[in-house]
């Protein structure tokens, strides 16, 4: 903030703060129009604005609620009266306050009902002239060391390098829900190979905050973690949260549905969706959160993580062409205003766009045809993939040869062996999952001969390592036996660990046989 911005009180930062965010908006509504570069110094103002808030009340920002209609029409006069310079200091402080759009009641039967649309739900997002053209980048850059000349083959083997290290790809992506691997420290996810980890900005959200990670240096210093880290936007968990209906059904990648609400307080649930973003109420203390394009980009900015991903709408399996093509436009409108936030502070970070459309071929190529043609530095492949792995496989066969071959992809919410085995020779270069540490922790130790389920009486007196054909962790599957039937905590961690092994152990082999062109 400059030297000569006056000290504020509570009432008047609060003003001064939604002011500067009317002022953004306005901006952003020109640059939509007339193709200008972005002030940047609009949202620096705004961002600082905010810290100071923070740091004078001791708690973040908050938009003000409705209030009364009286107290809107009242709203509404002052700024049709007010000045249209944005930078006016004299305005009076009730003059400032940003005009509370105009939103239906929060939606709780279920995805996407009664969820406010656009005037046109079919409108295309900004066109790619309106946005600066690629440029390498100095911090991340992704090479191809091989590409297999095995007939048929798209599989190649590269380097993504971040400000945080190195990865190599294809490779594994394991995923710390809430900032952490479950069960493994990070000395032992070290140990296990993991060279990018997967951490979900929903989960951070509700706690303990983006500010607080942020204040701890972001999310390396906060975890102590010394690799690289891909986030999400949080739309995946945000969405999984609506109430089931008849459009959802078995697919690849599931979803943790609600299945029912007990009208607690505390219950987590989507309660809007709309142009704007949508509205999610915490599982943590039942507060409304709101989750735009713009504050899931500024969230990931406070965490500081590597990779970054633009907020996407997540529909169900089942939808109707109409209402997916609908998804698919909104998803890149919200990753246009996305894209644009990060650009104007791209704080040595990539961001992936994710290319949509379901199990939709030629919605698939509109998604991927629009997005190539900004200056996204890697893509994601999200939203549905089909009710099973052949659906999926066939998915991607088609998808992977429409996206840039200069640039690195991720397959989002999958990475079981069989998967990882299958989607390699496709051209996939990194897939993240949570099934690896989950099955460990539920007795299914991943094993080259197959999985074993260690609970098993077969394996009481088995004092044979896990697996005799990879070298993991120092202990035989008797002595795992034993501490799963006895549920001892040491169990989550030795499982989990090996699990994590077996992956990236795979990984390494897949990667040889690639060099060798034998997939």
């Amino acid at each position: 903030m400059d030297d000569d911005t006056p000290k504020h009180t509570r009432t008047t930062l609060r003003a001064a703060i939604v002011e500067a965010g009317e002022c953004l908006r306005r901006a952003r509504a020109a640059v939509a129009t007339s193709g200008e570069e972005e002030p940047a110094l609009l949202l620096e103002r705004l961002l600082a604005l905010k810290e100071e808030y923070a740091s004078l009340t001791g708690e973040e920002f908050r938009k003000p609620a409705k209030g009364s209609k009286r107290e809107r029409v009242q709203r509404q006069s002052s700024e049709a009266a007010a000045s249209t310079t944005c930078g006016d200091a004299e305005r009076p402080a009730a003059e400032r306050f940003e005009r509370p759009s105009k939103r239906k009641k929060p939606a709780t039967s279920g995805w996407g009902k009664e969820a406010e649309a656009p005037s046109d739900p079919m409108a295309l997002p900004p066109p790619p002239l309106s946005f600066p053209a690629w440029t390498p980048r100095s911090y991340f850059r992704f090479e191809v060391l091989h590409r297999s000349r095995k007939p048929g083959s798209r599989a190649r083997v590269g380097r993504i390098h971040t400000p945080h290290g190195t990865v190599d790809t294809p490779g594994f992506v394991p995923v710390g829900t809430n900032a952490a691997l479950k069960a493994v420290d990070e000395r032992q996810s070290r140990e296990a190979g993991t060279q990018l980890m997967f951490c979900n900005t929903y989960h951070l959200l509700v706690h303990p905050g983006p500010e607080v990670v942020r204040k701890a240096g972001g999310l390396h210093a906060f975890m102590n973690h010394q690799g690289a880290i891909i986030t999400d936007s949080g739309g995946f968990q945000v969405f999984s949260l609506a109430e089931p209906t008849d459009e959802d059904g078995p697919e690849m990648k599931s979803r943790a549905k609600r299945v029912s609400s007990d009208g607690s307080k505390n219950s987590a649930s989507l309660l809007r969706i709309n142009e704007h973003g949508a509205v999610f109420r915490s599982y943590h203390d039942g507060a409304t959160i709101e989750l735009t394009p713009e504050s899931s980009v500024l969230a990931q900015k406070a965490l500081a993580s590597d990779i970054i991903i633009p907020l996407d709408e997540l529909p169900p399996y089942h939808v109707s062409r109409e209402r997916l093509q609908q998804s698919v436009r909104l998803s890149h409108r919200w990753m246009a205003r996305s894209l644009r936030t990060h650009l104007e502070r791209p704080q040595q970070q990539a961001m992936y766009a994710v290319v949509h459309g379901g199990t939709e071929q030629e919605l698939r190529r509109e998604s991927a045809e629009y997005l190539r043609s900004l200056p996204f530095d890697g893509f994601a492949i999200g939203g549905s993939l089909g009710k099973d792995r052949a659906e999926m496989l066939e998915l991607l066969e088609f998808l992977l040869p429409l996206l840039p071959d200069e640039k690195p992809n991720h397959l989002l919410g999958i990475a079981d062996p069989e998967s990882a085995q299958a989607v390699v020779p496709l051209g996939v270069d990194t897939m993240d999952s949570c099934n690896p540490t989950r099955v460990a922790r539920h007795g299914l130790l991943l094993c080259t001969d197959g999985a074993i389920k260690i609970k098993q009486s077969r394996f009481r007196e088995d004092f044979g390592p896990i697996d005799p054909c990879c070298e993991t962790i120092a202990h035989t599957r008797a002595y795992l036996h034993h501490l799963f039937k006895q549920h001892e905590p040491l169990y989550m961690t030795l499982a989990s660990q090996h699990n994590m092994i077996y992956m990236n152990k795979l990984m390494a082999q897949m990667r040889e046989s690639i060099m060798r062109d034998e997939i």
